[in-house]
């Protein structure tokens, strides 16, 4: 399986114990829905490598305690601190509203409720401390922050997201 047809789901983080457990930081708003996994991809090198699950758990909170039936000694849980995990796309909940994952809005039409089509999202920047929308309108690159207050619909079928930006943010990068 390829890492584009997969989401990140966190990175090994600490070992636990002296059995080959893992602590796995978590990149989602609901953690109880990965406690009762089977099974992981796990990032060795540049391959995703399956790993088959005999038990994990919620640990205080965002952190979830896992033991893989390939990991029982600490040399083995070592191998594994800072490996990212991965799982399959469909494997990801369905959301609806206006909630979405990041990639399902890649090609989507930035709709504004002033200027109309401000340009098509190529990318989500989370690297700043805002996260920003990257999209792009002929020639010109528009960043237009993500949050409830800008956003106002999310519509799948046909391919939009609904905006409302701030006065002069738009000209800022049209004009």
């Amino acid at each position: 399986m390829r890492k584009e047809d997969c989401f990140y789901l966190g990175k090994v983080v600490s070992k636990y114990s002296f059995k080959g457990e893992v602590l796995v930081k978590l990149d989602t708003d609901d953690p109880e829905a990965y406690q009762n996994m089977e099974s992981v991809l796990v990032s060795l090198g540049n391959n995703l490598v399956p790993f088959f699950i005999d038990r994990c758990r919620l640990h205080k909170s965002a952190l979830l305690r896992i033991d893989f039936e390939e990991s029982k000694d600490e040399a083995a849980a070592d191998r594994l601190l800072g490996a990212e995990l991965y799982l399959p796309l469909q494997q990801l909940p369905p959301l609806s509203g206006n909630k979405f994952y990041y990639h399902e809005v890649i090609g989507f039409t930035l709709m504004d409720n002033v200027h109309g089509d401000i340009g098509i999202i190529e990318s989500i920047n989370d690297s700043a401390s805002q996260v920003l929308f990257e999209a792009k309108k002929g020639d010109k690159e528009l960043l237009i922050p993500m949050t409830d207050d800008i956003i106002t619909k999310v519509d799948r079928k046909s391919k939009m997201v609904h905006v409302s930006t701030p006065e002069g943010l738009v000209d800022l990068y049209l004009n």
